[in-house]
């Protein structure tokens, strides 16, 4: 027998999608019209004349410069994690050394120190590296900041493979190098997933360190760019919401194309 249907929580879902989709489209639509037009007819009207010159004129105006820097420091942070954290999630999983769980121990200690608190001493320590108005210099603290996170959900997927394969692949004569490439990546696929979109968005939405550490125009990310449609006389805000659309299509993709590894790999944080 079919149980009867629960008209309330049909409701609820049905005003949750208004107040979901509306901010949506409030934003879509006004990206289609003259700013002369959305000023006139308000921000829920449709387009009078449906135009894509938001969209060029963001594009002309340097905004594409903007995306193609974020695309930089987005693309050099996940390869650091990539390439730093397996391996280090690794070590914490299968070595028993005092070494090793002391320095898992300092990366959970990054969890609770928040990068506003450090600032100003790795603006200091930026500019004496050289690396001040420099991409590196937006790049490696970034980086740094989104390791431990990256690190204890890999680790905590790691953990869940069982410690019978381990041997298997031991007894079979396989040395931990072959064991980490061959076993364990290939079984820890959801967690790289998962730091993957992390370290992206991390990235993707940085604004501290590009406010602190970059300068000139040629330097900035998307962030710092969408201030170049407030101006003196007001705020563009077809251009700007034009801009935003343009900047989460990128890192909407990741996520649509990661999303069930992202939930399975936060599902193995802290391991069985």
């Amino acid at each position: 027998m079919k149980g009867r249907p629960n008209h309330l929580a049909g409701v609820g879902s049905l005003v949750w999608l208004f107040v979901v989709g509306l901010p949506l489209y409030v934003m879509l639509i006004a990206t289609f019209q003259s700013r002369t037009d959305y000023a006139r007819n308000g921000p829920l009207a449709l387009p009078e004349h449906f135009t894509l010159d938001n969209y060029v004129n963001d594009l002309n105006d340097g905004f594409a410069r903007y995306f193609l820097n974020t695309v930089v420091v987005t693309v050099c942070v996940v390869g650091i994690v990539l390439l730093l954290v397996p391996p280090l999630a690794y070590a914490i999983v299968r070595s028993d050394a005092k070494a090793t769980g002391r320095v898992f121990r300092l990366f959970l200690l990054g969890l609770a120190i928040p990068s506003q608190a450090v600032i100003v001493p790795m603006f200091y320590l930026i500019n004496e590296a050289g690396l001040y108005d420099n991409l590196l210099g937006v790049i490696l603290p970034t980086a740094a900041f989104a390791m431990p996170v990256c690190a204890l959900i890999l680790s905590g997927v790691m953990r869940d493979i069982t410690p019978e394969l381990y041997e298997a692949m031991t007894v079979d004569g396989a040395t931990p190098r072959r064991i980490f490439l061959q076993l364990v990546l290939p079984l820890s696929k959801s967690g790289l997933s998962t730091i993957v979109v992390f370290s992206s968005l991390q990235a993707w939405n940085g604004f501290l360190f590009p406010l602190v550490l970059t300068q000139s125009s040629e330097n900035k990310v998307i962030t710092m760019g969408l201030y170049d449609f407030q101006t003196e006389h007001g705020v563009d805000i077809p251009g700007l919401l034009a801009a935003v659309v343009l900047s989460m299509l990128p890192i909407l993709l990741v996520y649509l194309f990661a999303r069930r590894a992202l939930v399975q790999g936060l599902m193995g944080v802290g391991g069985k």
